[in-house]
Parts: C-alpha cells; sequence; structure tokens
C-alpha cells in the first residue's frame, strides 16, 4: 500500500510539474512579447562602428533585444557618416529600408552627419530623432513611448561643446574588435569636416583602454584594431586638458603587455605621426601585426599643400622605407584622394607615377566631393566629374596590380590565418597577420580561429589558396 500511495503521489506532482511548466512558459512568452527590438545600421569607418557596439550594448541594458536590420524592430538606429557625397546620399536609402520592414518603426540617426546636418536629417520622411555628438551616447534617455514623430525631433550641440570621451569598443558584430583609443581632430585639412562633425582631438585614459582591451580578449575575440580619427594624436586630452599625457609609442607598449590578446592591428594613421620607434617595436612585438594604413591622399607636394597636410612627399617615402627595412613581408595600405580643386593631369601623373614605383601593398581611392564650410570648397580649379571619374578608375587599376603583386610576394611562405565567422557563397575566409585574404569551403569548425598555413597560389578571385601545416 505504501508503494503504490507513493507512486500516486508521483504521478500527481508530475502531472502538476507539466501545469506549472505551461503557466511558466505563458509567462516567459509574455515577457518576450513586451520587450522591444532595436535594429542598426553602420555607416562609414571603424570607429562608428566601435561606436555603435557601445550603443547597442546600452539598448540592451534598457530592456531592448537586437536583431538584424533587415528584420522587424521597434526602432531603428542609423548612425551616419559625411566623408563623402556617396555616404549622404545612402542615409535616405537606408530610412526607406527600414520603413520597409516596418512602417511605425521610430527611426533615429546619429553620428557625423546628424552633427552635420541635423535638420537635414530631420526633413526625411520617416525619420523622428536626430542626435548629434554629445547626445548619441545618450540616446535611451531620448526614447520614450517609440510613437512616430510627425516632424523629426532635433537635439544637437555645438561643436565647442564636444569636448568630452566617451570610450567604445565593438563586440559580437565581426571576429575582430574595433576598439576606439582617441576621438576628434586638430588638424585643419581643407577638404574633411570631421573636425566640424567630431570636434577637437581627444583620447581615452590609458588605463581604460587597456581594461577595454582585457575586456575584450576575455571574451574570445582573438583581434583588436585600434581605431579612432587621428589616433597617432593619442593622449592629446586624456585627462580633460590639452597636454599629451602618454604618447601613441607608449599605448602600444602598454598594450602588447595585456594577457590573452593574440593580434593587435593598428588602423589608419597619418603619416608624420607613425614614428621610428612605433615601427620598429612592431617589427618585434609578441601581438601587433605587420600590417599599417597610412593615409598620403596625393603624390603632388603642390596637391599637399592645397590640402594642408602636414608633411611632403619625401616623408611619406621615408616612412614606406623604414616599414620594408625592419618587416619586408609587411603590408601597407594608402588612402589617396583624386580630383582635389587645383589638381591638373600632370599633378595626378606625379600621384600615379609616385604610388607606381612605391613598395606599397594596396590603395583606398576616393573621389573628391566638395563639403560645405570647407575651404576646399571655395577653391578655384574645380576638376570636372568626368575627369576625376576617370583619374579614380586608373588609380583603382593600379591599386588591383599593387595587390597582385604583393601577394605574389607571399607565395611560399608561412603565415597564421585567423578565419572570419560568416559564410561567404559557400567559403569562408580569412586574413593573415600581414592583410593576405584567404578562402576555403565553408567549414564553421574554423570560425574565429587561428591556424598556421603555407600560402600556395592565387585564384581567380584574387584570393590566395593555401595548405593548412
Amino acid at each position: 500500500m505504501v508503494s503504490l500511495h507513493v507512486r500516486k503521489k508521483r504521478i500527481s506532482f508530475n502531472r502538476d510539474k507539466g501545469k506549472y511548466n505551461k503557466i511558466l512558459k505563458q509567462v516567459e512568452d509574455s515577457f518576450m512579447e513586451k520587450r522591444k527590438k532595436v535594429a542598426f545600421y553602420t555607416l562609414g569607418c571603424k570607429l562608428n562602428f566601435s561606436e555603435t557596439s557601445t550603443i547597442a550594448r546600452d539598448f540592451n541594458k534598457e530592456g531592448f533585444d537586437r536583431v538584424d536590420f533587415s528584420e522587424t524592430a521597434d526602432i531603428y538606429v542609423i548612425n551616419t557618416c559625411s566623408v563623402t557625397e556617396n555616404a549622404d546620399k545612402r542615409f535616405k536609402t537606408i530610412v526607406k529600408q527600414a520603413q520597409k520592414v516596418n512602417p511605425d518603426a521610430f527611426v533615429a540617426a546619429v553620428g557625423c552627419y546628424a552633427q552635420l546636418k541635423p535638420e537635414e536629417l530631420a526633413a526625411v520622411d520617416g525619420v523622428d530623432l536626430v542626435l548629434g555628438a554629445t547626445e548619441k551616447f545618450k540616446i535611451t534617455d531620448y526614447i520614450n513611448d517609440l510613437s512616430k514623430n510627425e516632424f523629426g525631433e532635433v537635439h544637437s550641440c555645438e561643436i565647442e561643446d564636444a569636448d568630452f570621451y566617451v570610450g567604445s569598443y565593438s563586440i559580437g558584430d565581426r571576429t575582430r574588435a574595433f576598439l576606439k583609443v582617441q576621438d576628434g581632430c586638430d588638424y585643419k585639412c581643407t577638404y574633411c569636416t570631421i573636425p566640424l562633425a567630431r570636434g577637437i582631438s581627444r583620447s581615452d585614459t590609458l588605463e581604460n583602454v587597456l581594461k577595454n582591451a582585457k575586456e575584450i580578449s576575455e571574451k574570445g575575440i582573438k583581434e583588436i584594431v585600434l581605431t579612432g580619427v587621428n589616433i597617432g594624436d593619442y593622449g592629446k586630452g586624456e585627462f580633460g586638458n590639452k597636454k599629451h599625457e602618454h604618447t601613441f609609442f607608449e599605448l602600444v607598449q602598454a598594450l602588447d603587455e595585456v594577457e590573452g590578446i593574440e593580434r593587435l592591428r593598428i588602423s589608419s594613421i597619418e603619416p608624420n605621426l607613425l614614428k621610428n620607434e612605433t615601427i620598429d617595436f612592431v617589427s618585434q612585438s609578441r601581438t601587433f601585426v605587420p600590417h599599417f594604413h597610412i593615409p598620403l591622399q596625393s603624390g603632388s607636394d603642390t596637391i599637399l599643400r592645397l590640402m594642408r597636410r602636414r608633411y611632403m612627399s619625401d616623408l611619406y617615402v621615408d616612412r614606406v622605407k623604414r616599414i620594408r627595412e625592419v618587416m619586408p613581408h609587411a603590408c601597407i595600405g594608402v588612402d589617396v584622394i583624386v580630383g582635389f580643386p587645383g589638381e591638373t593631369d600632370d599633378h595626378f601623373l606625379d600621384t600615379y607615377n609616385f604610388l607606381a614605383n612605391l613598395d606599397i601593398s594596396y590603395l583606398h581611392v576616393f573621389t573628391y566631393s566638395e563639403r560645405e564650410n570647407t575651404i576646399a570648397a571655395e577653391l578655384d580649379g574645380v576638376v570636372p566629374h568626368d575627369v576625376r571619374k576617370k583619374r579614380s578608375k586608373m588609380l583603382r587599376g593600379l591599386s588591383v596590380k599593387k595587390r597582385r603583386a604583393f601577394y605574389e610576394s607571399q607565395l611560399g611562405t608561412e603565415r597564421t590565418v585567423l578565419f572570419e565567422s560568416e559564410n561567404k557563397e559557400g567559403y569562408i575566409h580569412g586574413f593573415t597577420e600581414n592583410y593576405v585574404k584567404v578562402k576555403m569551403p565553408w567549414n564553421p569548425e574554423y570560425m574565429n580561429t587561428l591556424h598556421k598555413v603555407k600560402l600556395t597560389d592565387i585564384d581567380e578571385d584574387g584570393m590566395v589558396r593555401f595548405e593548412l601545416l
């Protein structure tokens, strides 16, 4: 009788447990339905990606779930860029994409374009909120019931007020993380609106950069890319003043000591701020990889003066030579602008020949576009758009040749590849430490892992094949 009594009790308990789980599931479903969804779209640079990721974490703390931009969300946040005219035009297209998915969604714009032309963005059909440089990191404070506004609401500051620093880094968006170490710029290049959009040069504290780097490494991310507007100016404004508390070289040295980091990569750095001590240190570093991206903008000293760049072409040659002396296998990328006002055919040929004869690895080619409130927009010698397009095409062709030559120089060498986490048409891609792009048939086991390889040949898509070691 006892055993029967116990059995009946068990049957009763299991029946009650089932009812309990059903009720719990209903409560959980109801809770999840109440959680709002947010989606992000980032235009522009690595710095924007780091800031978008930070803003996304703030939304998560407020009870939002992040979804892909192509999915239905309650709010769509667009982090804008205004480096080129095309970035401005893309904004309207992206707003339309969000409205197509969910016409009732709240749409917010932040970033550089939002600071430079807030009223213009607010006038775009479907935009509900525009936040400037100081407000974007407080976006959740401006979100109430997410009801659509009849007119776009603007909260923008005078750029002089953007004198404080907000640290950022990206997590979960890509295999590598973008770590922001610096913001703003004190340079006065005649074509650039970034100082107007982001304010004065200012830096994160060394202590906080190291803390963020450690947090990133603890999340299993293998590579960190240092980013900022002018990262070579790191240390200025570190504690709210204009003096340099630390130098970029000291930052590099300190980061190299952080445990758990597999790779550190320096993003774009001005040639006049890339010192020999940094180059030499990277050549012997435990974590910093042999890859530099150095803006040139023009190979003509006449045009460099018109741009008010802080170097001439001979200094650029010196930087490339120094890198090649200590790191013959290093990858060197170059930014260049074509069609700047006053750029004659001879000036362009100076640039083309300068780059053709320089031992660099690839180019990022930008076609000059007029930007309001810049000196360049008022200069004489406007280059016709069809000429700008032709020059851009010539340099892009040169870039293909340069990259091919660099890849060929690496065949037969042994490198380490970090594989990406995305399946692209049945292939998994990766990059060596010196930025050679490789691919192999998709295998999820290789995602976010490092592997020794021997580079063997180049395929029809211009990517390198390899043998696993």
